[in-house]
């Protein structure tokens, strides 16, 4: 799918951290080239930044950056998306690809903002694609075709992994297991340093040897396809430590604990949701 966006021009509306992210992945990946990639911000140090370090146009004027773009990426901040869409809505026509990575900003909010027919993609990555590992889940509005689902899968497999989601209300359920799922394997790894510490280890051992386990786990999990209840069965050998340990794990509840958390977070993303999408009809892009 690379090759389709060779002849297309991206403009990137934003370009912190999850925006030079993209390019990072755009151009390390080789799916296109500097000159096809736009970037606008604020920020005149951050675009002399990405300008030295990729090569890519800089633009501070987002509509002229827009006017010029196939694919339109918008990577602001939730707080101020709805004056960027109202800034540039006038540029945006079926002719074009519209991208939104604003977290918790549901298509239905954007839809009511630009009131019009437009290509709407909405993207959910996570915070691993700033080392090209994310799990982003791609989710199409009405307009979207299947090949502006494969551009957008191809843009996005630039910095990880990507899956099409066919029922984008399950966006929610999305942001709560791998949006904020890295938060939850971040506080398991510092706990198993700490263990590590608790039982003799140096810290910084514990925290490399942490968090290599997890790293190596999740490798023989996507390599393997193996069912991770099966791999578990070959590290627990009768009598064993692994045994011992897991049994502990179930007594205090982490399966459930889990289960529980990416339920709670779900549901508060749903919540959000619903009021940013009131907040747009009522405010945001009136």
């Amino acid at each position: 799918m690379v090759f389709m966006l060779k002849d297309k021009k991206i403009g990137i509306i934003g370009t912190g951290n999850m925006g030079e992210a993209l390019v990072s992945g755009l151009i390390g990946s080789e799916s296109t080239s500097p000159e096809n990639i736009i970037c606008t911000d604020v920020r005149k140090d951050k675009l002399e930044s990405v300008n030295e370090k990729y090569g890519v146009a800089t633009l501070t004027n987002n509509i002229e950056a827009v006017e010029i773009s196939d694919i339109v990426i918008y990577a602001v901040k939730p707080q101020i998306i709805a004056s960027v869409l109202k800034e540039t809505t006038s540029c945006l026509d079926m002719s074009k690809l519209i991208i939104s990575i604003a977290a918790g900003v549901p298509l239905a909010a954007i839809e009511s903002c630009l009131k019009k027919d437009l290509r709407l993609i909405r993207v959910m990555p996570n915070i691993a694609a700033f080392v090209k590992e994310s799990a982003s889940v791609i989710a199409a509005g009405d307009n979207a075709t299947q090949e502006d689902i494969e551009l957008s899968m191809a843009i996005f497999d630039s910095m990880g992994k990507s899956i099409f989601l066919k029922e984008n209300i399950l966006m929610d359920a999305i942001t709560g297991l791998s949006g904020s799922g890295p938060a939850y394997i971040f506080l398991i790894v510092d706990a198993l340093a700490d263990a590590g510490v608790k039982v003799g280890l140096a810290r910084e051992d514990a925290l490399f040897l942490s968090t290599q386990t997890v790293l190596g786990a999740a490798k023989l999990l996507m390599e393997t396809k193996e069912h991770p209840g099966r791999l578990k069965d070959m590290v627990t050998s009768p009598g064993g430590t692994a045994i011992a340990g897991i049994h502990t794990l179930e007594k205090g509840g982490l399966r459930t604990t889990l289960i529980n958390a990416v339920e709670v977070a779900t549901q508060r993303s749903k919540e959000l949701g619903e009021i940013v999408t009131r907040n747009f009809k009522n405010n945001g892009c009136q």
